[in-house]
């Protein structure tokens, strides 16, 4: 009877003892299954973050070189470009339209800038009734003499009576370091008094003086000899 008693414990032990290891055994496998779907879990935030951004947060824009001639407010003369006439000149926006040949009649319009101050422009042409100011865009024949076109012709504006005579007079620098630029372009030029306005002066441009003329190409009219 002890044999027999002793070996039913020994059986029932062993039983309690596999089923203890199965046990573990499964809460140790369920335990990893656990982990496993944390990671999962943590690694799919990051993706699901990255998907919700907008694109700009997560791959930053890179200022383009036009935005950035833009934006510059002082310009290092050795930038410049020598142009004719022994001008400088410095294109803010190349454009994307034709080039601009010489003989070609274009329009533009224009501001002379002294000490930070805008003395002539384009856009500030009047209107011969009603003594109105408007930006009427200057039209002249690229390497031509200086004022050939401000003739006292009458045009019908959208916006009133207008006359070429009675626009803002541009500076002879104009008419040759136009030359070469594409529609839509913008381009600041250093000039000098023998190119600007001489020993007279205009408006707030002193005698003799040395100011910036800003041009903005808009469009060509007629190409070279038409």
């Amino acid at each position: 009877m002890a044999t027999a008693s002793c070996s039913g414990r020994l059986s029932l032990d062993h039983l309690t003892i596999r089923r203890r290891l199965f046990v573990s055994n499964h809460q140790s496998q369920s335990g990893g299954e656990q982990l496993d779907r944390v990671a999962v879990s943590i690694a799919r935030r990051p993706a699901i973050l990255l998907s919700v951004l907008p694109l700009t947060l997560i791959f930053p824009s890179q200022p383009s070189e036009a935005r950035e001639r833009r934006a510059r407010k002082s310009i290092p003369i050795e930038e410049y470009r020598d142009g004719p006439n022994g001008l400088k000149y410095y294109d803010l926006e190349v454009g994307k339209g034709p080039v601009v040949e010489k003989g070609a009649t274009v329009q533009v319009h224009f501001d002379c800038v002294y000490g930070k101050i805008t003395a002539v422009s384009s856009r500030e042409s009047k209107l011969l009734a009603g003594n109105r100011i408007i930006a009427q865009p200057y039209e002249f024949k690229v390497g031509a003499p200086p004022g050939k076109e401000r003739k006292r012709d009458f045009v019908d504006n959208p916006n009133g009576l207008f006359s070429a005579q009675a626009a803002p007079k541009p500076p002879p620098a104009m008419y040759t370091i136009t030359e070469g630029m594409k529609v839509g372009g913008k381009r600041t030029v250093i000039v000098p008094p023998e190119l600007g306005y001489g020993s007279k002066g205009m408006n707030e441009i002193p005698p003799g003086a040395t100011f910036d003329l800003n041009i903005e190409l808009l469009e060509i009219v007629s190409p070279e000899g038409k």
